[in-house]
């Protein structure tokens, strides 16, 4: 009888590669326990105990994060910069050499052991994907929207809107980065400018978007400008507002209807109006009492770039409804990605002559 050959014995599975873990430079002081993997903090950095810090960070030479401090995953923080309690940085933020976060509102120093040090701490947060630039300086209590840069140098006093570029002392809204859409893919950017005397394009602008060329007679009188509203408008004007005496600084709008829509016409001066549809951007120059912009729903929103004698005059579709209104751009942008496949904004009514003799001597 044949002897059985015996089994070959089964190799055991190799070992499980050991976790990335934190690097952190023999320099470097960290007490914290709460930093997640792949982490890398180098030398001279101190992490005090209290300290969250995420995933994929890097920490350059010098960096200060306090107790209390939050910092999320794939953060970026360059040498010289301190973070302090209530500062949150969310993920995907790069900060800049020797910026400068702030925290109390009303700092004193202790005078002596028997009086407490003042503390009004106000929170400051740094949005997704925003950046910070070399010596930039930021007060506590600010909100840096997500995907904005903030120059060098700029000294931001009050919340930066969601990928806006800011610049200078006090930091100004200057224009915005290239959107990301609701895919996450790159925006395309335009910017129109219709000058004095030059036809408007027919080609029509993002989401349904038009511009209007209102009629404009002009005599050794003067020059007058006008529509009729059941001929001229894409709808029926329900309300209006005028927008006048704007610090250049300022930005207005940063929002979007549902169901509202505005016809836009500055009277007097100028402004830039941004659109944003979750795919392109578009930014046009209203410097023309004869020039209307026609905006339907569902279009974020952004006025700015005032003059300092600019009057811009708004006509609405319906009345003040705040439930209306889109005030936050991540709610817009996931309101896009539930339409159905294929479902478009319907487009824009062709523009209607109103040159009628009731209108041209009045």
């Amino acid at each position: 009888m044949a002897q059985a050959l015996p089994l070959a014995p089964v190799p055991a599975p190799p070992p499980a590669a050991p976790a990335e873990r934190l690097f952190a430079h023999p320099d470097a002081r960290v007490e914290s326990a709460d930093i997640g993997p792949r982490t890398r903090i180098w030398a001279f950095a101190h992490v005090l105990q209290g300290a969250r810090i995420g995933a994929d960070c890097n920490l350059c030479d010098h960096t200060f994060v306090k107790g209390g401090a939050v910092v999320g995953d794939r953060v970026t923080v360059k040498c010289g910069v301190q973070l302090w309690d209530g500062v949150t940085l969310e993920n995907d933020v790069f900060v800049g050499p020797n910026a400068t976060f702030t925290n109390d509102l009303f700092p004193r120093s202790r005078r002596g052991p028997a009086e407490p040090a003042h503390v009004s701490r106000a929170p400051t947060r740094v949005r997704r994907g925003a950046s910070i630039g070399a010596n930039a300086t930021i007060l506590p209590g600010v909100t840096i929207g997500a995907g904005a840069m903030v120059g060098a140098g700029a000294v931001v006093t009050r919340d930066v809107p969601p990928r806006a570029i800011v610049v200078g002392n006090p930091a100004a809204v200057t224009g915005y980065v290239d959107d990301r859409g609701a895919a996450g893919q790159p925006a395309r950017l335009r910017a129109r400018e219709i000058r004095q005397r030059q036809p408007v394009e027919q080609t029509p602008l993002i989401a349904g978007a038009q511009l209007y060329e209102l009629p404009r007679i002009s005599d050794a009188r003067g020059h007058l400008s006008f529509a009729e509203l059941d001929q001229s408008l894409p709808f029926p004007v329900v309300r209006y507002f005028l927008v006048f005496g704007v610090p250049s600084r300022e930005v207005r709008g940063e929002h979007a209807h549902r169901t509202l829509g505005q016809f836009l016409v500055c009277v007097h001066g100028s402004c830039s109006v941004r659109l944003f549809d979750g795919d392109a951007s578009e930014e046009i120059l209203l410097n023309r009492p004869d020039l209307g912009l026609h905006i339907p729903p569902m279009v974020w929103t952004t006025e700015y770039k005032y003059s300092p004698d600019a009057v811009l005059l708004v006509l609405a579709s319906d009345l003040y409804r705040d439930e209306d209104y889109i005030r936050d751009l991540d709610q817009y942008l996931a309101l896009l990605a539930e339409r159905p496949d294929g479902c478009e904004r319907e487009p824009a009514p062709a523009p209607a002559s109103c040159l009628t003799p009731s209108c041209l001597n009045p």
